[in-house]
């Protein structure tokens, strides 16, 4: 009987212990989002949108919203938001109030005295109301922020540090944080700061301040000590800032505050100063979404809130036409960028490249194309790709183009670009000092690689333009219909070399003398706009990097046979400085079929039966 009663007490535990270490946890606390809103109707479209997207399951989110003085669309628009979400959340306090509405240009951007006191009592009261609920974090978010990564939330919470932010992007080394502060309590710039903020020191670094979207884990005792009101905080005599009071009541009690910057969060929008307007922060709204269209999906409104959405109207803004050049198996750039065109309120059309990977030697010897003899790459000492011939035949096609249809002016953009910020008001103001100076020009730069830039000089009584020297590159440019004569008179399919090589060589900037001889008349008038409009959306090395040209093949013996029978072939600017230790034979002619000679087709017959290369390629396919 002992043994029987003994085993069944060993049984017993045996199966609570069992039962134990097999007990489900809930894994998402629960949070309390804070939302004040205050004249957001430009980015509240945006900023709710992607709040909504955010994987956190939306049952453990309770919303705490207060909004008031609104002088624009806010109220209308966190009205139907709510009514069309108050049923996917665990719950929604909300205190929503009016007041008159005003023009735009009136809506106030400076910070009263008044404003912070009201802005601390709101704040405290949401600390407060997170505590009462038992909430295991409240999270601070403002509704100018952008939180394109929808693991963020969920990343902050698996940190379990007291205070935690989100390292947010903008158009400058502006961000949500601080790593110093002055004995004025203000902010003060330290050597930590930037390498935190361009994320040459990746992980969660301890910092002294935080703001505008941040996470207060109240299931720690030292989350208690945490206060947005001065008069909470002993011996505090500074400025009545909600960030600076915050700050300080948890420096002062050693509660560790973080900023994670290890990946990218979202973005966010610099305060205005007190000369600015609303206008300004319209705009500044557009520059971070084509920014952010680099890294992220491009930004969309709301579904329910697309009627606040007033995008601008679109026009070729005084050229005669905006030409984007897209390969078609890259349908991703090409909606990025049409979505960036939008934003910009630029019309353009679009030309289907030629893509290099599907061209073949036949089809390129049908051209009359022929390789300059001593042509090299000057980095990587190769000959040309085949990608390059269709960069080249893509170009040549809008000149073409150009000139058949009698364009004045025209813009080409490729479609692997990021924009400059404010675009759209600095291509005017180049406009409006192109006219001013009543300047002759073929060719004017909008975004290069700059190689020679230190003897680039200013043009006379111009603050936009230089003399441009040797570039590479040809992300974007505007293009006279003068222009685009002088370089299909050029003849550049008799010695090709890559587009980018042959724009310096017809403005006399190229170093290479050798390959500048066959091209008699360089006198291309180019200038390039300084500071650049536009640059790549990525670098060499860069994650997300993608070169269609230089990834493609190089061209075919076939080809390069072609201009190595008229002329020995040398080496490139670079290459002549490697020792040459292998040689490599070529095959003999007729090994890979008959080559058609360029020379017996004239140059105006060359440039008509270009004139539809991009159609009839793509047919062909």
């Amino acid at each position: 009987m002992k043994t029987s009663i003994w085993e069944f007490s060993v049984g017993l535990c045996v199966f609570l212990f069992a039962s134990c270490t097999q007990a489900t946890f809930r894994d998402d606390p629960t949070v309390l989002v804070t939302l004040l809103v205050r004249n957001k109707a430009h980015t509240l479209p945006y900023f709710l949108k992607l709040f909504e997207e955010l994987d956190y399951p939306k049952s453990r989110l309770t919303l705490w919203i207060k909004s008031d003085q609104n002088q624009d669309q806010s109220l209308q628009i966190m009205n139907k938001w709510i009514a069309s979400v108050e049923n996917s959340y665990h719950h929604i306090y909300h205190e929503l109030t009016s007041s008159p509405s005003v023009a735009d240009d009136k809506i106030p951007t400076n910070w009263t005295q008044e404003r912070f006191k009201h802005i601390i009592s709101l704040r405290e009261e949401a600390l407060d109301k997170g505590r009462e609920l038992w909430a295991d974090f409240v999270w601070f978010v403002d509704c100018d922020v952008f939180l394109t990564n929808n693991q963020t939330l969920k990343t902050m919470v698996n940190t379990n540090y007291p205070v935690v932010a989100p390292m947010l992007d903008t158009l400058s080394l502006y961000s949500n944080y601080w790593c110093g502060m002055g004995l004025d309590y203000y902010y003060r710039r330290t050597d930590e700061y930037k390498p935190i903020r361009e994320r040459e020191n990746k992980g969660c670094h301890r910092v002294i301040v935080v703001h505008s979207c941040f996470l207060v884990d109240l299931r720690q005792v030292e989350s208690k000590r945490l206060t947005f009101r001065p008069e909470n905080i002993n011996g505090y005599n500074g400025p009545h800032d909600d960030v600076i009071t915050f700050a300080i009541s948890g420096y002062w009690t050693d509660v560790p505050v973080y900023i994670c910057n290890q990946i990218k969060f979202g973005y966010l929008l610099a305060p205005l100063d007190e000369s600015q307007t609303i206008q300004d922060d319209y705009a500044q709204l557009t520059n971070i979404m084509l920014e952010a269209s680099v890294d992220f999906p491009p930004m969309t409104a709301h579904q329910q809130l697309t009627e606040y959405v007033t995008p601008p109207a679109k026009s070729t803004h005084g050229f005669d036409e905006i030409f984007l050049i897209n390969l078609e198996r890259r349908p991703e750039r090409r909606a990025r960028m049409e979505w960036s065109m939008n934003q910009l309120g630029l019309k353009h059309k679009l030309i289907n490249a030629v893509d290099g990977k599907s061209l073949n030697d036949s089809y390129v010897a049908s051209l009359g194309i022929r390789m300059l003899p001593n042509f090299a790459d000057p980095y990587h000492h190769r000959a040309m790709t085949m990608g390059e011939i269709g960069c080249f035949l893509s170009h040549y096609a809008i000149w073409q183009e150009i000139v058949d249809r009698q364009l004045a002016a025209s813009i080409v953009f490729e479609d692997d670009i990021r924009f400059e910020i404010n675009f759209a008001k600095k291509l005017a103001d180049l406009v409006s000092e192109v006219d001013r100076l009543q300047l002759d020009w073929d060719l004017i730069y909008l975004g290069r690689k700059r190689l020679k830039h230190e003897n680039e000089t200013w043009v006379e009584g111009s603050e936009q333009l230089v003399n441009v020297e040797y570039s590479y590159w040809t992300l974007s440019y505007i293009l006279s219909k003068r222009g685009a004569e002088k370089l299909l008179r050029g003849e550049p399919f008799g010695h090709l070399v890559p587009v980018d090589e042959y724009l310096p060589i017809m403005f006399d900037r190229h170093p290479e003398s050798r390959w500048k001889e066959p091209f008699p008349n360089r006198d291309l008038k180019a200038y390039s706009v300084a500071p650049l409009m536009v640059y790549p959306t990525h670098y060499t090395g860069e994650a997300g990097y993608i070169s269609d040209t230089e990834s493609s093949e190089i061209v075919p013996d076939i080809i390069k046979n072609a201009a190595a029978k008229e002329g020995k072939a040398d080496k490139g600017s670079k290459e002549v400085e490697i020792e040459d230790k292998i040689k490599i034979e070529l095959p003999a002619m007729g090994e890979t079929g008959p080559i058609v000679d360029a020379t017996s087709t004239s140059a105006a017959t060359q440039r008509e039966e270009i004139a539809t290369i991009s159609n009839e390629f793509h047919v062909e396919l």
